[in-house]
Protein backbone atom coordinates (compact mmCIF):
# COMPACT_ATOMS: atom_id res chain seq x y z
CA UNK A 1 0.00 0.00 0.00
CA UNK A 2 1.17 3.91 -0.81
CA UNK A 3 0.10 7.06 0.23
CA UNK A 4 0.24 9.58 -2.29
CA UNK A 5 -0.56 13.34 -0.60
CA UNK A 6 -2.55 15.80 -2.97
CA UNK A 7 -3.04 19.61 -1.71
CA UNK A 8 -2.65 18.75 1.95
CA UNK A 9 -5.22 15.77 1.82
CA UNK A 10 -3.37 12.24 1.84
CA UNK A 11 -4.80 9.16 0.45
CA UNK A 12 -4.10 5.12 0.61
CA UNK A 13 -3.94 4.14 -2.69
CA UNK A 14 -2.42 0.58 -4.22
CA UNK A 15 0.82 0.33 -5.74
CA UNK A 16 -1.36 1.44 -9.37
CA UNK A 17 -2.63 5.07 -7.81
CA UNK A 18 -6.11 3.52 -7.16
CA UNK A 19 -7.62 4.20 -4.13
CA UNK A 20 -7.37 1.78 -1.19
CA UNK A 21 -11.24 2.37 -0.36
CA UNK A 22 -13.39 4.11 -2.71
CA UNK A 23 -16.04 4.81 0.05
CA UNK A 24 -13.61 8.05 0.85
CA UNK A 25 -14.49 9.86 -2.51
CA UNK A 26 -16.31 12.61 -3.17
CA UNK A 27 -16.19 15.19 -5.67
CA UNK A 28 -13.17 17.05 -4.20
CA UNK A 29 -11.15 13.62 -3.85
CA UNK A 30 -12.23 13.32 -7.80
CA UNK A 31 -10.89 17.28 -8.68
CA UNK A 32 -7.75 16.30 -6.60
CA UNK A 33 -6.66 12.97 -8.17
CA UNK A 34 -7.61 14.57 -11.74
CA UNK A 35 -5.24 17.57 -10.66
CA UNK A 36 -2.39 14.68 -9.42
CA UNK A 37 -3.53 13.05 -13.12
CA UNK A 38 -2.32 16.50 -15.17
CA UNK A 39 -6.17 17.58 -15.04
CA UNK A 40 -6.65 21.22 -14.20
CA UNK A 41 -10.76 21.52 -14.42
CA UNK A 42 -12.84 18.84 -14.48
CA UNK A 43 -15.47 20.23 -17.15
CA UNK A 44 -19.48 19.09 -18.08
CA UNK A 45 -17.74 15.90 -19.86
CA UNK A 46 -15.42 14.55 -17.00
CA UNK A 47 -18.15 15.00 -14.30
CA UNK A 48 -20.70 12.63 -16.89
CA UNK A 49 -18.02 10.14 -17.00
CA UNK A 50 -17.20 10.02 -13.55
CA UNK A 51 -21.01 9.52 -12.76
CA UNK A 52 -21.63 7.06 -14.77
CA UNK A 53 -18.59 4.73 -13.31
CA UNK A 54 -19.26 5.85 -9.99
CA UNK A 55 -23.40 4.87 -10.56
CA UNK A 56 -22.23 1.51 -12.41
CA UNK A 57 -19.68 0.94 -9.55
CA UNK A 58 -22.56 1.67 -6.84
CA UNK A 59 -25.04 -1.13 -8.56
CA UNK A 60 -22.42 -3.72 -9.54
CA UNK A 61 -19.49 -2.97 -7.90
CA UNK A 62 -17.27 -3.07 -10.98
CA UNK A 63 -16.56 -0.48 -13.67
CA UNK A 64 -18.73 0.25 -16.58
CA UNK A 65 -17.47 -1.42 -20.03
CA UNK A 66 -16.08 1.71 -22.37
CA UNK A 67 -19.33 1.10 -24.67
CA UNK A 68 -21.69 1.65 -22.04
CA UNK A 69 -19.71 4.99 -20.48
CA UNK A 70 -19.39 6.26 -24.45
CA UNK A 71 -23.89 5.16 -24.77
CA UNK A 72 -24.49 6.74 -21.65
CA UNK A 73 -22.97 9.95 -21.38
CA UNK A 74 -22.54 10.34 -25.42
CA UNK A 75 -18.88 11.10 -25.47
CA UNK A 76 -16.80 9.38 -27.94
CA UNK A 77 -13.75 7.14 -26.92
CA UNK A 78 -11.07 9.62 -29.09
CA UNK A 79 -12.59 12.29 -26.44
CA UNK A 80 -12.32 10.14 -22.92
CA UNK A 81 -8.64 9.86 -23.94
CA UNK A 82 -8.57 13.49 -24.44
CA UNK A 83 -10.49 14.18 -21.20
CA UNK A 84 -8.39 11.72 -19.26
CA UNK A 85 -4.79 11.68 -20.49
CA UNK A 86 -4.11 8.13 -18.58
CA UNK A 87 -7.57 6.46 -20.73
CA UNK A 88 -11.04 5.25 -19.70
CA UNK A 89 -9.86 2.53 -17.07
CA UNK A 90 -6.67 3.65 -15.80
CA UNK A 91 -7.51 7.30 -15.77
CA UNK A 92 -11.47 7.88 -15.49
CA UNK A 93 -11.62 5.14 -12.88
CA UNK A 94 -9.05 6.57 -10.39
CA UNK A 95 -10.70 9.97 -11.02
CA UNK A 96 -13.91 8.15 -10.11
CA UNK A 97 -12.60 6.33 -6.93
CA UNK A 98 -12.64 3.26 -7.93
CA UNK A 99 -10.49 0.21 -7.61
CA UNK A 100 -8.25 -1.31 -10.33
CA UNK A 101 -10.77 -2.06 -12.74
CA UNK A 102 -10.20 -5.97 -13.92
CA UNK A 103 -8.13 -6.27 -16.93
CA UNK A 104 -6.38 -3.02 -16.29
CA UNK A 105 -3.04 -3.18 -17.15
Amino acid sequence: MATIEIDGRTFDMDGDGFLINPREWDEEVARLIAKYDGIEEMNKKHWAIVNVIRKNWEEKDMAPMVRVICKETGVKLREIYQLFPLGPARGACRVAGLPKPDGCV
